[in-house]
């Protein structure tokens, strides 16, 4: 047995250790998610001068809707804050509004399908008000025109250069396997100023069989990892998984972390499509929309769940344990030796 295949051995008998010691009762109730019982899906949460707002996909029938709230518990009524206008010519697939406060304004990064090509793609829009009203900054969808893509995210790197981090949809793939994509913006938003790079695709690295890639999100842990939040299907349903990169950097090797982050099991529902944020209290939170399949007994709400950053990733806080915080640690080690003998 090689180097290579002997790591990989140590790194699948130390997640089954991770994965089967028991959680303490006391410690599980002490972190229980969130039912915000808003019913949306795709949530994102964003505050600005003490206000919560949460943006997702059917808060709105035709456009993009929110609530929001100043203590995380008390929701709004929706309320729309884009309607179709200008250069977006969005029939329908009004989803997963993302808004983010860059540079003194407001910005949609959001999925719409085109009445002119029959395509999902997302556009940029902008407004001085987290409320709106919105307008659209892009030429129609920023994306690849021709393509579907989905789920746009902004991340802001360290040289303050604006990403967008996108989905290349399955259903467009000619392999029906979705990727993800990342391109550089310019200052204000309004362009790609380099073409897409692919950053890895929805059947890479552990137990790889799915095809479907949904809602990217970037996070830096407090170790100075960059890792990604993004939803694919397992067994037990849709989940959030994790990817980092090799370099810290958007263009580095993007390697996809055992387990999932957040997956269904005899006490929850499955969920996905996450994004992070800090509660007034310091509490890390992740959203996500639980469960994704509804049925008359069990609504799709916005779930906040409590998420450990512990340096080297992230993990549940109701899952944490010495023996996981392990785990990742010589994960990630290892993983740096495999990649100075991969050199």
């Amino acid at each position: 047995m090689n180097i290579k295949k002997c790591l990989r051995a140590l790194i699948a008998l130390l997640l089954c250790g991770a994965l089967i010691l028991p959680v303490s009762a006391a410690n599980a109730a002490a972190y229980e998610t969130v039912n915000t019982g808003v019913r949306v899906r795709d949530p994102f949460v964003l505050k600005h001068d003490g206000v919560w707002y949460m943006y997702g996909t059917g808060l709105a029938s035709n456009g993009y809707g929110c609530v929001y709230s100043t203590d995380l518990e008390n929701w709004s009524e929706p309320v729309k804050v884009y309607a179709p206008q200008g250069a977006c010519d969005g029939e329908g697939d009004w989803w997963a509004p993302e808004c983010h406060y860059y540079k003194g304004n407001f910005y949609l990064f959001a999925t719409y399908r085109s009445a002119a090509t029959g395509k999902r793609g997302v556009g940029i829009f902008r407004s001085s008000s987290p409320l709106g009203p919105f307008e659209i900054i892009t030429d129609g969808h920023i994306t690849p025109k021709k393509s579907d893509s989905i789920d746009g995210t902004l991340y802001v790197d360290e040289d303050g250069q604006p990403w967008m981090v996108y989905v290349g949809e399955w259903t467009s793939a000619e392999n029906g396997i979705g990727t993800m994509m990342a391109a550089k913006l310019s200052d204000d938003l309004s362009a790609f100023i380099s073409e897409p790079v692919l950053l890895f695709k929805a059947s890479d690295g552990d137990r790889g069989n799915g095809f479907v890639t949904d809602g990217p999100f970037l996070y830096k842990t407090k170790g100075g990892r960059l890792i990604m939040l993004w939803s694919n299907f397992r067994e037990s349903g849709y989940c959030v998984l994790v990817a980092s990169s090799s370099n810290g950097k958007i263009d580095g090797k993007w390697r996809q972390q055992p387990g999932e982050l957040y997956r269904a099991d005899d006490n929850r529902p499955d969920g996905g499509h996450a994004m992070l944020f800090t509660a007034d209290d310091g509490t890390l939170l992740m959203s996500v929309h639980s469960p994704n399949m509804e049925t008359e007994e069990n609504r799709t709400v916005a779930k906040f769940v409590p998420i450990e950053d512990t340096g080297d990733t992230l993990v549940m806080k109701e899952e944490s344990n010495i023996f996981t915080l392990i785990f990742y640690r010589v994960y990630y080690f290892i993983l740096k030796i495999v990649e100075i003998i991969s050199i």
